[in-house]
């Protein structure tokens, strides 16, 4: 064979390698200065869309969520905070890696630089695990008040910022090693991205992958899961034991309903990343088209847009308080929040805008005289279980 035509095979086999890895290639690929030349534009443009699409909505209705909690004073309960909290890590997560990704992907390459792509992969990733945690601690604290573990002890504000503060020293704690120096934040595949280093096959990445991957992902998962489990076993016990199947067994079926549309949207939001994490990590040799390796990072960024619908706007009280918040006006707001004339007034007025309650189908004692008071904005750490009276609101 020629020498002409052993030059052409080795072209085409350093394309063909290039096609799956560009770091192979002799002029290693720099997202800082130009686009990924394997991908055609309109790739990085539909990810652009798609990015500013989940950003909006993100942005939109966590910060609803946060307004109606400041607006109505019977929603900033113990209980809720840790929702509020859940918005806000979401809110930030969009406001940051959201625009900065959907900036990015216009342009088709990371040209704001190394320090951008370090601020980036840090937000995200910080604010990202923040949230996750919200969510562990959430369904613990749903477990505690449904289940009194702890006996007759009351969730109130101090419990609530305990938890709180734990998940954001927490997640800080696991999250600023890669700016210190144990392992680092860098660009994805596609390289308009910037995320842990999971591709370093160095011990010393390797170390900190697994330790993240252990606290950050399986740990919260455990606390949702045995959480989930023991409430679910509480309220069939509950159920069980008052017998009138046609009326107990309705509040179990929407607990058991709204759990599984909870754990279902945890996997299905951080579960591919993961994975996609652990499989670079182990095999960091292995060659995937960048397209398919941006894939599982977009799904954890649309968690911040199933939280608030699942969390919250599926909560029927707190819908009730986002049409009073639209359809009232700014006095009787005030009214209903710092001048209630009574009790009696108050529960009244309250009575069109519930609580927007932590538990996913309200589990409360019935009580032929009090239960126009139970349609109010009372909160549920107050609301006892009782083992023979169980109705949903």
């Amino acid at each position: 064979m020629s020498k002409p035509d052993m030059d052409g095979l080795r072209r085409e086999a350093e394309n063909d390698s290039w096609l799956f890895n560009p770091s192979s290639s002799s002029a290693p690929f720099d997202p800082f200065l130009q686009p990924l030349d394997i991908i055609e534009p309109w790739n990085f443009h539909l990810i652009s869309a798609l990015m500013f699409v989940v950003t909006l909505l993100s942005l939109s209705e966590n910060f609803t969520v946060i307004l109606v909690t400041i607006k109505f004073k019977q929603l900033r309960q113990p209980l809720n905070y840790v929702i509020v909290n859940l918005s806000v890590a979401d809110f930030l997560v969009s406001l940051i890696g959201g625009t900065i990704s959907f900036s990015t992907n216009l342009k088709g390459y990371f040209y704001m630089g190394h320090w951008a792509c370090v601020l980036e992969g840090f937000a995200v990733t910080f604010f990202g695990i923040v949230a996750l945690w919200s969510l562990a601690l959430l369904a613990f604290e749903r477990y505690v008040v449904i289940c009194r573990p702890l006996g007759n002890m009351r969730l109130n504000g101090k419990h609530a910022a305990l938890g709180i503060a734990f998940v954001w020293i927490f997640s800080f704690i696991w999250t600023v090693p890669p700016i210190m120096g144990w392992s680092s934040y860098t660009t994805s595949k596609i390289g308009t991205t910037c995320e842990p280093n999971w591709y370093s096959g160095d011990y010393n990445d390797h170390t900190f992958i697994i330790t993240f991957f252990t606290t950050c992902f399986i740990l919260p998962l455990l606390v949702i899961l045995v959480s989930y489990g023991k409430l679910m076993r509480k309220l069939r016990k509950v159920s069980d034991t008052q017998g009138r199947l046609g009326t107990t067994r309705k509040p179990e079926r929407q607990v058991t309903r709204m759990v599984v549309i909870m754990i279902l949207a945890f996997l299905i939001c951080w579960s591919p990343y993961a994975a996609f994490s652990i499989l670079v990590t182990t095999c960091p040799s292995i060659e995937l088209d960048p397209r398919l390796a941006a894939i599982p990072a977009f799904f954890s960024k649309t968690a911040t847009v199933y939280n608030p619908v699942i969390y919250v706007f599926m909560n029927n009280q707190f819908r009730k308080c986002l049409v009073q918040l639209f359809r009232c006006s700014n006095q009787e707001i005030v009214d209903a929040n710092v001048n209630p004339i009574s009790e009696k007034d108050t529960l009244a007025h309250t009575k069109h805008c519930g609580e927007m309650s932590t538990v996913a189908a309200h589990v409360i004692v019935f009580n032929p005289r009090n239960e126009d008071e139970h349609g109010s904005c009372q909160s549920f750490a107050q609301l006892a279980i009782s083992e023979n009276k169980v109705y949903p609101v």
